[in-house]
């Protein structure tokens, strides 16, 4: 019973932490421009945290993002317009899912890229390994070596 007390309570601890990020002063009257302002700002990365994003954090900088994203829904403008608007000022690295161009083709292409390459070393390795299990290639034992062999052998035959 203690046990589940104390589970129950640290969940909620742990529960609380984000819900603290967003200051009631910087909550908008009207709901619908909030839920949009909580939207956006579950897409924007912490720039001091980093992986959180700037609803989550409790950071100076998140918090002037927050507002800056409030700032803009008010003034008219769409969602669309308020990520470019951010993304203008702090860069592509401002968002937690980077947009897909030609800038960031490295970041989406990379892990494709080392998994071909792995693949292709495997492919060649193993094909390298056939080559030398079948050829016989430094693998089989000189006449002085099959005679010491069987030397050996034999006499552990004579032991057992």
């Amino acid at each position: 019973m203690l046990r589940q007390v104390l589970a129950a309570f640290l969940l909620t601890l742990a529960l609380i932490g984000p819900a603290l990020a967003v200051n009631p002063d910087e909550v908008l009257d009207d709901p619908a421009l909030e839920a949009r302002a909580r939207a956006l700002s579950l897409e924007f990365r912490c720039l001091v945290c980093q992986n959180q994003s700037i609803d989550d954090s409790n950071a100076e900088l998140a918090r002037d993002l927050r507002l800056l994203v409030r700032e803009r829904l008010v003034a008219g403008d769409s969602d669309q317009d308020v990520i470019d608007y951010v993304v203008s000022r702090y860069g592509e690295f401002v968002l937690l899912k980077p947009r897909f161009s030609v800038q960031t083709l490295l970041l989406w292409g990379a892990p494709i890229g080392i998994f071909l390459i792995g693949a292709g070393v495997m492919l060649v390795n193993s094909r390298g390994r056939d080559k030398t299990v079948t050829s016989g290639g430094g693998n089989s034992l000189s006449e002085a070596e099959q005679a010491e062999l069987a030397k050996v052998l034999k006499d552990r035959d004579r032991e057992v």
